[in-house]
Parts: structure tokens; C-alpha cells; sequence
């Protein structure tokens, strides 16, 4: 635990609906973590909108992000700000009436246009997005950030990861080549293959059919410093919690008891429905 300093974490928790009543449709439970691990600087961002009143959201949606300032590049911090700025304003025009899945990823590609203005493409950032509007789910992301449903017990990656390892998987599969080690001993593998503010970003991974959502599902939208640091059977224990505050809490508990000596920042939103 010493590896990690306290003091600079940055951790709050944005969002916790009331009770309400269930007659209506679902409602939604949220809670955040977010810690900056043994790193000098804070590049994650996060961000919900209308996540606090079930009358707001149930007319107008309601949305969550979180993304990944790319450290090993200019201005990590700058990039994740700018997409989650993005977002926001994209919902906040959004036309219900219009092709949602459409107008999401038009918010992606906006956003990574304006990082590319802002560091001239030597910064990016992840994102992991969703929208959930009559309760039905779209989504989108880009780069290695995660998104998780836990229905049932059991727990559902919805995206992809965009990495060199997972673009040489696809070549290898199409190739008809099944040998994974190919693409694991790569030692460029983890490498993002897509991400926001590069130059020609021509992949962003979505739903066009909505995910319709149950009473009791549990969304996960999580950096890698979260999703690649605990195992899916660790994820999948904390999110069978009551409460999104305690999922969060319990997040973080595993991420101080794998105790990586290269901890990165790390940012978690727990979506409950109920």
C-alpha cells in the first residue's frame, strides 16, 4: 500500500440516486474511484450527465465516460479533458429523435479531431462511453480503455480492446493461423492501434442495435489501470456488492493488494441498475 501516495487520489464520489419507485422504468445507482497509482501526474478523466435526477434522465438519457490520457505522449491530461468536454457538449445536443449510435460516434470522432488541433497528434487518450437512454444501452470506445456488464453472475466485456496484440490476433484468425504466441511475444503488443487524436482514426468500436438493460445488471466503464491490472474473476467479485460505493471501494482494495510497482492512474464508474 505505500506504493500508492494518498494524498494526491483525487477520489470522489459523483453520483447515488435515491430509492425510487420502479414504476416508471429503472433507475440508476452510481459511484466513481479514481487514484493516480505511482505516477507524477493525474491524465485520467471522467465525467456523468443527468445521472443524479430519474425524471432528467428517463426524458433526456443519461451519460457516463471515462478516458486515458496517453502518458508516453504530449499532454495526456490536456486529451482525456478535452474528450470527456466533448462528450458532455455532444449529449447535451444530442437528438433523441435522430440515430443515436450515429451521433456517439460523431462526438468520438469530434473529440479526437480537437486533440489532434490541440497537440498537433503527438497526444491521445482513450475513451470507454455510454448513453443510456429508455433503458437500452449504446455505447463507444476507443483504445484499450474497458466496459463492462455484469448480468446474472456473470460478468460481459462489451468492447474491444484496439491494441497491436488484438489487430495481429484478427490477421492471425483471418490467416487462418491459430497460434497465439505470434502475437503475445510481440514486444510492440500493447501498443494502441487506435486512439483519440491520431492521425486517421478509422476505428471506433460501438453498438448500432442498444443493449435493452434488466433490474440488477451492473455497467463497468474503467481505465486499464483498473481492467488491466485485476483479473475478470476479481472484477466480477466485486461487482456482485450491494452498493456502487462499496464495488468502488473494494476496486480499489484489490488494486493495493496487487501492490505493481508501476501502478497507473486508475478510473472506475459502477452503474447499478435498479
Amino acid at each position: 500500500m505505500g506504493l500508492f501516495r494518498r494524498k494526491n487520489r483525487n477520489r470522489r464520489e459523483v453520483t447515488q440516486a435515491p430509492e425510487w419507485q420502479q414504476s416508471e422504468g429503472l433507475c440508476y445507482l452510481l459511484a466513481n474511484l479514481q487514484g493516480i497509482g505511482t505516477r507524477e501526474l493525474q491524465e485520467d478523466s471522467f465525467t456523468t450527465c443527468n445521472s443524479l435526477d430519474p425524471a432528467l434522465y428517463r426524458e433526456k438519457g443519461l451519460l457516463f465516460a471515462v478516458c486515458d490520457g496517453m502518458g508516453g505522449m504530449r499532454g495526456g491530461g490536456l486529451a482525456s479533458n478535452t474528450a470527456v468536454e466533448y462528450f458532455r457538449m455532444a449529449f447535451n445536443a444530442l437528438d433523441l429523435n435522430g440515430d443515436i449510435p450515429d451521433q456517439l460516434e460523431q462526438s468520438v470522432v469530434n473529440a479526437s479531431e480537437a486533440i489532434k488541433a490541440q497537440l498537433e497528434g503527438e497526444g491521445g487518450s482513450t475513451a470507454a462511453l455510454g448513453i443510456i437512454y429508455r433503458d437500452q444501452l449504446y455505447f463507444a470506445s476507443v483504445g484499450d480503455s474497458f466496459l463492462y456488464l455484469m448480468r446474472n453472475g456473470c460478468l460481459l466485456r462489451l468492447n474491444r480492446e484496439q491494441n497491436i496484440c488484438h489487430e495481429r490476433y484478427l490477421e492471425c484468425i483471418r490467416s487462418h493461423i491459430f497460434e497465439p504466441e505470434v502475437c503475445r511475444d510481440d514486444p510492440e503488443a500493447a501498443m494502441l492501434s487506435q486512439y483519440l487524436g491520431m492521425h486517421g482514426i478509422t476505428d471506433i468500436d460501438r453498438n448500432v442495435r442498444p443493449y435493452p438493460l434488466e433490474r440488477g445488471d451492473v455497467l463497468l466503464a474503467c481505465t486499464d489501470g483498473v481492467g488491466g491490472v485485476l483479473t475478470e474473476d476479481e472484477i466480477a467479485a466485486v461487482l456482485s456488492q450491494s452498493s456502487p460505493q462499496q464495488m468502488c471501494r473494494d476496486l480499489e482494495g484489490m488494486i493495493f493488494a496487487h501492490a505493481d510497482p508501476h501502478q497507473d492512474n486508475y478510473t472506475a464508474l459502477v452503474v447499478i441498475c435498479v
